[in-house]
């Protein structure tokens, strides 16, 4: 449909919303091959790394010394007594009893990664970078997971609520203005998707990525989390819920309605404006996109679309549990940071008896038996250290492994499930941590492990950096991270879609935050219960 109408939020100025329709996802380790790591584009984002370094004492955010610096060698060792002192008995398996909460750490742990967003997204266009150190360019899923943490942030007292209020305002300005178009060059969306990656200097395309679905869909995650957080009767909080409602409204779910085997993945311009081949299908991160496109107010997506997915999905066997199989742990875990899956069901998991909470809690228990049992004697693996997902890699090699190749890879979606193995030693920190809803109590002794051991290699100045590998310990040229003496591999940079879910399932593990915010949210009720969803929380919502 074209033409514009008016869209206006309770209590907040009336938007002119562009009422168009919208439009294979590059997977993500092509294109970081291409622009992998700074030692091989020294030039790359120059302009990015100045931003990052400007000064920060107009930043806004409540200082915290104790926890604003690496962890020095004195201040490891004295940590690391400290948390000794609660570990004594050793790290307990998944069959033993759980140790007692610590909420210290957990606090430290998700402050510090809460930090990683607020001290380098853009403050004047809230555009947040792919990774950091290492210049990027902005991820938008990394945007949406940002505009998540601003209200955890507010609601923990890191920032004020109006500090919040005014970076996440900033964001759904840029994006609201942000050019749209089905040119090739200078635009930074269509049809209300945006492209995968921003160019961090003026949020236009980067390079010839894709418009990407599940992409936008995270982003338009957390911009619904700012609409129905931001609750007040404020002029900035009318802002922002009239910004969301208008950018979610503009979004044209249908435009990847190709045909009716579902949503494709993505769309590009040129060089004869060619759908992705690819649909989803099987259970992975894109049920929040599935559910988005179908509580849509102004362009949903056909209900026949979640009965395609979920049709797809694989159940099996893995480690002595039965589930919907799915490798990394990401597809488990990104959805479920804004959608409280507990106690409700849809068909696909009426007929196994469980809702996606506990599948995804036999997934994460799963990779942790996975890991204990180190059918390829990894080192480091065990209670202590566990968690395959998509996440940084060392290069892009095979080595000899215990008399056998074995194939490192740089960025790569790592995991395990029944008939897909895909692991070669890199443990990526973001995979436990967000499984803490789970499991907490295999989930929080390894986390703490992992500090105890790896110390200032692993756990910095932003939480845990993306990845490590306790067996690459020898001497070796790599291509992104370091070496560590006796330690092994360690990524030195942090990735903003991996940042994302270790403070928001961190908050829903400790206050349940996003999730009660987001039962409120009627657009995502509306989806869940188009997509067959009843049952727990949702009684008595759908029609």
């Amino acid at each position: 449909m074209r033409g514009s109408s008016r869209v206006t939020a309770p209590d907040a100025p009336t938007i002119i919303v562009a009422r168009a329709g919208v439009l294979k996802r590059i997977r993500r380790a092509r294109l970081v091959k291409r622009f992998p790591f700074r030692a091989t584009y020294p030039n790359f984002g120059a302009r990015t790394i100045r931003a990052t370094q400007r000064d920060r004492r107009g930043s806004g955010r409540r200082e915290d010394p104790g926890i604003r610096q690496p962890i020095g060698r004195a201040r490891a060792v004295a940590f690391v007594v400290v948390m000794l002192a609660a570990c004594v008995a050793g790290v307990p398996s998944a069959r033993g009893s759980a140790a007692p909460p610590d909420t210290a750490f957990l606090d430290r742990l998700e402050r510090r990664t809460f930090d990683w967003f607020w001290d380098h997204a853009d403050p004047r266009t809230g555009l947040v970078p792919d990774r950091w150190p290492t210049p990027s360019f902005s991820s938008v899923a990394a945007i949406g997971f940002g505009l998540t943490a601003y209200g955890i942030g507010a609601e923990r007292g890191w920032v004020t609520r109006r500090e919040a209020a005014g970076r996440t305002r900033s964001t759904l300005r840029f994006l609201w203005r942000a050019p749209q178009g089905p040119e090739p060059r200078g635009r930074s969306g269509y049809r209300g998707f945006f492209y995968h990656f921003l160019d961090m200097t003026h949020g236009e395309r980067f390079e010839t990525v894709e418009l990407s679905t599940i992409d936008t869909a995270l982003l338009m995650a957390g911009v619904l989390f700012a609409q129905s957080y931001f609750d007040r009767r404020t002029r900035d909080e009318a802002e922002i819920r009239a910004l969301a409602d208008s950018l979610y409204r503009r979004v044209d779910w249908t435009f990847f309605e190709t045909d009716d085997r579902g949503l494709t993945l993505s769309w590009r311009p040129e060089p004869d404006r060619l759908y992705s081949r690819y649909r989803w299908s099987g259970l992975d991160e894109s049920i929040v996109l599935h559910v988005l496109a179908l509580g849509s107010p102004t362009h949903p997506a056909r209900p026949s679309i979640w009965t395609h997915y979920a049709s797809s999905f694989r159940w099996g066997e893995f480690q002595g549990r039965s589930f919907f199989q799915f490798a990394p742990l990401f597809g488990h875990e990104y959805s479920q940071g804004w959608i409280d899956f507990r106690g409700i069901a849809d068909d696909s998991c009426r007929a196994r008896g469980l809702d996606f909470f506990e599948n995804s809690r036999r997934a994460a228990l799963s990779q942790h038996a996975y890991a204990v049992a180190n059918p390829s004697g990894f080192a480091g693996y065990g209670d202590g250290a566990w968690g395959l997902t998509a996440c940084d890699g060392a290069l892009d090699t095979t080595i000899d492994h215990a008399g056998s190749p074995l194939h490192l890879r740089m960025y790569s979606p790592r995991g395990v499930a029944a008939g897909d193995l895909r692991d070669d030693g890199t443990i990526a920190p973001t995979a436990a941590a967000a499984a803490i809803v789970y499991a907490p109590e295999i989930v929080e002794p390894t986390l703490r492990a992992m500090a105890i051991r790896y110390g200032d290699a692993l756990d910095t100045r932003y939480g845990f950096v993306d990845a490590f590998n306790p067996t690459l310990v020898k001497s070796m040229s790599v291509r992104a991270g370091r070496i560590v003496p006796g330690l092994g591999w360690f990524d030195t940079d942090y990735l903003g879609i991996d940042q994302g879910p270790i403070v928001i399932m961190l908050e829903n593990h400790r206050s349940a935050l996003v999730w009660n915010v987001m039962r409120r949210n009627s657009s995502l009720v509306r989806g869940l219960c188009r997509a067959g969803f009843r049952g727990g929380w949702l009684e008595k919502q759908c029609p």
